[in-house]
């Protein structure tokens, strides 16, 4: 079945149109950070948000905010979270404020890690998306990503 199926309503194709472009997307993302750094898209995903952190009140995320940017569950995070403290790459710690709460950062190793990782990231996020313009199914999807940048 394609985007363009003739059973599917105009909405269905939409959206198999978008899970098409999202799934050629992490594949292509995926397989670049595993072979040259030995991250997962998920891990690297959690490492730049909690990257983005910072310190002072409100800076630091609970585990459900961090559980909703890297799209888990609060359980798998708490595992993928395990998993790179494991690594040497984050570190767990309680929150000062609120004993129950707690917090998580990315070590100097994890960051390291990160800006070694993210032009790899960029790169092949670059070259999924020039392949996805090919297909005239998913160009105008493509169009809209790259309408959606923020100039830095």
């Amino acid at each position: 079945m394609t985007a363009t199926d003739p059973s599917l309503t105009a909405l269905a194709q939409g959206w198999c149109a978008l899970s098409l472009l999202h799934g050629r997307i992490e594949a292509r993302i995926e397989r670049a950070l595993q072979a040259r750094h030995g991250l997962s898209v998920r891990e690297y995903s959690l490492l730049d948000v909690l990257s983005r952190q910072h310190d002072g009140e409100g800076g630091h995320l609970q585990m459900k905010q961090v559980a909703d940017a890297v799209v888990l569950s609060q359980s798998a995070t708490t595992r993928l979270v395990t998993r790179l403290e494991d690594r040497g790459l984050l570190a767990r710690y309680l929150c000062p404020t609120d004993r129950r709460g707690i917090y998580t950062n990315v070590s100097e190793a994890g960051l390291q890690l990160l800006e070694e990782a993210r032009p790899t990231n960029d790169a092949a996020l670059r070259e999924a998306l020039d392949e996805a313009t090919k297909n005239p199914e998913l160009a105008p999807l493509v169009r809209v990503v790259e309408s959606l940048s923020v100039p830095a």
